[in-house]
C-alpha cells in the first residue's frame, strides 16, 4: 500500500479549549503545525528539529484559508490529515483536515515557503528535501491512479 497522505491522531487537551469547553480556533493552527513537523520527521524522514536548528531552514505559512465546520471538545481524539496539493520550486501547498470519526471539524489550505533563517528570504528547496517531497507526491499520484 502506498502513502497517499500523512495522518496522525492528536488528543484535544484542556489547554486547547476556551471557557466554553471547545477548541479555541487558533489552537487548530498549533495542532496543524505539529502535524507538519511530524510529517517531515515521520512521513518524509527529514528530522524537523535538525531542519530548523542545524540547517537553519524555515517553512513559514504565507497563505492560509481555514474553515471551522463543527466544534471539538476536550477528551476527543482528532485525526489530522495532510495532503500535499502542489509542490513548487520554493513553496508547497497542503490541505489539512481534522476529523472526529466521520465528521470533519476543520479544514485548512496552507501555502508554505522554504526560507533561509540566516537571510530571512525564500530559497529553492534543497535537493534532499525536494527528493522526499517529490517521492511523497509521486506515491500520491500513483495511488490515485490505481484507485480510479
Amino acid at each position: 500500500m502506498r502513502i497517499t497522505c500523512f495522518e496522525k491522531n492528536y488528543p484535544i487537551r484542556f489547554s486547547h479549549c476556551d471557557p466554553a469547553g471547545i477548541v479555541y480556533f487558533p489552537q487548530y493552527l498549533v495542532l496543524s503545525n505539529w502535524l507538519v513537523e511530524d510529517w517531515f520527521t515521520e512521513g518524509l524522514g527529514i528530522d524537523f528539529s535538525h531542519f530548523i536548528c542545524a540547517r537553519r531552514l524555515g517553512l513559514p505559512i504565507v497563505k492560509l484559508e481555514n474553515e471551522f465546520l463543527a466544534p471539538s471538545r476536550q477528551g476527543e481524539l482528532l485525526t489530522f490529515r495532510l495532503e500535499l496539493q502542489n509542490l513548487g520550486r520554493r513553496s508547497l501547498e497542503v490541505l489539512i483536515s481534522a476529523r472526529f470519526g466521520d465528521q470533519v471539524r476543520m479544514q485548512s489550505k496552507q501555502v508554505m515557503v522554504i526560507t533561509s533563517l540566516e537571510s530571512g528570504k525564500s530559497i529553492v528547496f534543497p535537493d534532499d528535501v525536494r527528493q522526499q517531497l517529490q517521492r511523497f507526491t509521486e506515491q500520491t499520484k500513483l495511488t490515485e491512479m490505481v484507485a480510479s
